[in-house]
């Protein structure tokens, strides 16, 4: 059951994702990064996804000082093929001729993202590895989600710069709220799964 949840919150995240990339209004900026590496290398963005959760996987070992934790590669990919099946579908369906059709498709994207993360991370198997550096750096500093959140996508925010990608005041807002909405949805979100996990063990 718990792995229902898993699949459910990556279908959620990968959707959202989707959602800030088709509204044209700038994207999270690992995302961005993820895009601006898909335009001026080539490979798709999900793909992009899975080249660098090789790398962070790395780099999360390091920090963690603990052996890679090989599992998140199986999610990245997961996330990668989610990402460009869900752009695809997306890109038959949207049809955005307004600030506020854009504005409203960032918003749906910007929601799906954080109760999508918050969802699968509760299951705590095998986090993405940007997710997994969060919860590190949250431990490593001390401080919660929101602050560990916001000093990545900082990072990711100078790197989609120099690659020039899809970077706007969608971008903005995804570095001050996001991180602020995974800590807000984890604790109800996990709540509730715990709830329904309970009931379905015990239920005859």
């Amino acid at each position: 059951m718990k792995y229902i949840f898993y699949v459910i919150g990556i279908l959620l995240l990968t959707l959202g994702i989707a959602f800030t990339i088709q509204s044209d209004l700038g994207t999270s900026p690992f995302d961005a990064v993820l895009v601006g590496l898909s335009i001026n290398v080539g490979f798709t963005v999900g793909s992009w996804e899975i080249i660098l959760a090789v790398l962070m996987i790395g780099c999360n070992s390091l920090l963690n000082r603990e052996k890679p934790e090989v599992l998140g590669l199986i999610t990245a990919v997961i996330t990668g093929i989610g990402i460009d099946f869900w752009l695809f579908v997306l890109g038959d369906l949207t049809t955005l001729d307004s600030a506020q059709s854009q504005a409203v498709c960032f918003g749906i994207g910007l929601l799906l993202i954080g109760i999508g993360t918050a969802t699968y991370l509760h299951t705590n198997f095998a986090p993405i590895p940007v997710d997994r550096l969060t919860l590190i750096l949250k431990e490593i500093t001390g401080t919660n989600l929101f602050v560990s959140r916001t000093l990545i996508y900082l990072v990711f925010l100078i790197i989609a710069i120099l690659l020039d990608g899809p970077i706007g005041i969608g971008t903005v807002v995804t570095v001050c709220l996001a991180g602020l909405m995974l800590n807000l949805f984890m604790h109800p979100i996990g709540k509730a799964i715990d709830r329904i996990l309970t009931h379905f063990v015990t239920s005859p």
